[in-house]
This record gives C-alpha cells, structure tokens and sequence, in this order.
C-alpha cells in the first residue's frame, strides 16, 4: 500500500499547500492497481492531477463535510461529467450522514444533484472497495467526523480526520504500521475541546498504541510544522515526520 499526500494544510488552504487530500493505492490479487481518495478538500484537484488521471480514481472517502476535507468533490464532479472523452463512469463517494445533499448544495444542483456522476453512500459499517478494506470510526468533532483505518495486502493505514482526544482513537491507531494524525493546535494552550489534536496530543496516540510510523498533517498555515514535530518527539519516539504535498510513504 503506498500513501501519497495530495494537501495537508490544516483549516484552509495554504501558500504551500492545498487542504486534506490523500490518495491511497494498493494492487488487488490481479496485479490491479486501484487509488482512492482520502478528503478531497479545497485546493487539492488541482495538485491531484499530477499523479492520477480522473480515470485511475476509484472511490472517495471524507472524514468529514467541512470545505477543507471535501470541497473539491465539485471540481471532480465536472471534471467527470465533461470529460471530453464522454462523461467518466460513476464512482462511489462514502461520508457521514447526507453527504449526496451536502455536495449538491455545495455547487447550487437541484435533484438529482451528483449522484449520476457519483453513488453516495452514508458509513454504516466497514467498507470494501477492490483490494481495500476502510474501516469507519466516530471522532470528536463539532460536526459528524470520522476517523478512517484502511487495510490492504496485511498493511493498515490510520487516518485521524479532524478530531478532539477521544477513546476512539485508540480503536482506530491500535497497532497501525502508519498514523497519519492531526495536529492543529499547540500544546499548553486554552485550546477548544472535542476539535483538534496537539502534536503532543498525536504522539502520545502513536506511543500508546504501538504505531510503526507517525506522520502529522493538517497543520494550519500560522503554525510551524516543526513545532509539531518537537511536541510529538516528546512522547513518540518512533519514526516521526510531517506530511509534505508530494511526498510518498510505502505502507
């Protein structure tokens, strides 16, 4: 499984990158290579398109409905009913509950909205999806979140979404190879509850539940990421990094 980081800037779009975007590959038992999406937030189409075609994805799954994790959807949207080449085949969209209302609002669309260009489907449960299994958990959040587990080929992939401390965390992290975690606030500060995680916040996450990587995202642009770093190394003490647009992890 390969993760690569489409955007990562926390909140809204930054000077050096878009909001959440990450797409995931792995191949299934014939050799097929299948991507999906986790977030689609604003800015990150445009980045997208250097490393997949509207063609390659496959699926789509939000954490949550804020703009800056699905705002983007509406690019795809014309994108795939436009193309040139004829309209793209329909491709399934997972999010939280009214998630086909939510996007066709978004872009000013009566009935049917997307749902000719997309099969939207509300979490209920763990999904299948070619060689992926996305396991859906409930976050803290001031809107309905999720965090998303994402196994394929023996190798899981942890995505915390945007999230406050919560016992579900612990669910979705437990012995992760990697943990893509928020960190959008600064340890030590009157911070709000039930919205962001701290660096530190995310290391001890990552310590606790015995993850093999952490890589931190979603740092809001009037932050340094590097002191979300340092907090995280005061509590992790496994490999540590931060996401960066473009960049790669083997899973």
């Amino acid at each position: 499984m390969r993760l690569t980081v489409i955007g990562c800037s926390g909140s809204f779009a930054g000077p050096d990158s878009a909001a959440s975007c990450y797409a995931v590959e792995a191949d299934d038992a014939d050799g097929t290579t299948w991507r999906i999406l986790l977030d689609l937030g604003s800015g990150a189409l445009g980045p997208l398109q250097r490393y997949a075609s509207a063609e390659d994805v496959h699926g789509v799954f939000f954490s949550h409905l804020h703009p800056d994790h699905c705002l983007d959807l509406c690019g795809l949207y014309v994108l795939r009913k436009y193309h040139p080449g004829g309209a793209l085949p329909q491709i399934p969209v997972w999010g939280p509950a009214g998630v086909a209302r939510r996007m066709a609002k978004a872009y000013d669309l009566s009935d049917p909205g997307m749902s000719e260009e997309f099969d939207f489907q509300e979490y209920a449960g763990p999904v299948e999806l070619g060689p992926f299994r996305v396991e859906p958990y409930a976050v803290a959040h001031p809107v309905p979140a999720y965090g998303l587990r994402v196994t394929a080929g023996g190798r899981t992939l942890a995505y915390t979404g945007d999230t406050g401390v919560c016992p579900a965390l612990d669910d979705l992290a437990d012995d992760a190879h990697l943990l893509l975690a928020e960190a959008s606030f600064r340890h030590g500060e009157d911070n709000p509850a039930d919205l962001h995680l701290t660096g530190h916040q995310a290391g001890h996450v990552a310590a606790r539940n015995r993850v093999g990587r952490l890589l931190l995202t979603h740092v809001p642009p009037w932050y340094a990421v590097a002191d979300m770093v340092r907090e995280a190394a005061e509590v992790y003490d496994g490999v540590l990094a931060a996401a960066a647009p473009g960049a790669t992890y083997e899973i």
